[in-house]
């Protein structure tokens, strides 16, 4: 199997292809931007995208990634290290709290605002209904999405 993981080629062995995307990229790639949960697809903590389409990791076949290209939080910031702007955001609202759902939902929020760059707080709830968070209750993360939104808009 070939994964291309964060922009980085990778070979990963046949045998391992029943294991989910996220095992190998946490286990095998030491790829740990996907944080490891629930493993029921019920938290969003593993939110990748796989070919540009949100997916949670752990109920992903590696097998089925084979040939794509898998994109983590850690993806998102720019090549000189400057954060992208929903992960700037995310800190300057105070959206991080523990920081353990925060890949997920930066993934799915860049994910949103690629599709939707004005979503209103309806849109951003929805966008981000997969992703559980269980310290802060929400309302800094809406607020950092809108704060990312304002900032890239159109």
């Amino acid at each position: 199997m070939r994964l291309t993981v964060d922009g980085t080629g990778h070979d990963v062995p046949d045998a391992l292809a029943g294991q989910s995307l996220l095992r190998v990229l946490r286990d095998v790639l030491d790829v740990t931007a996907a944080k490891n949960a629930c493993e029921e697809g019920e938290c969003g903590s593993c939110t990748v995208t796989i070919d540009g389409e949100l997916a949670c990791a752990c109920l992903v076949p590696a097998a089925q990634a084979d040939g794509s290209a898998v994109e983590t939080a850690a993806s998102l910031a720019g090549a000189d290290g400057a954060l992208h702007p929903v992960q700037e955001a995310f800190l300057r609202t105070g959206a991080v709290q523990c920081g353990f759902c925060t890949p997920g939902l930066v993934v799915a929020a860049a994910d949103l605002l690629r599709r939707n760059p004005d979503p209103s707080d309806a849109d951003v709830r929805e966008g981000l209904n997969g992703n559980l968070c269980r310290c802060t209750g929400y309302q800094k993360i809406v607020e950092a999405v809108q704060l990312a939104a304002q900032e890239t808009g159109p």
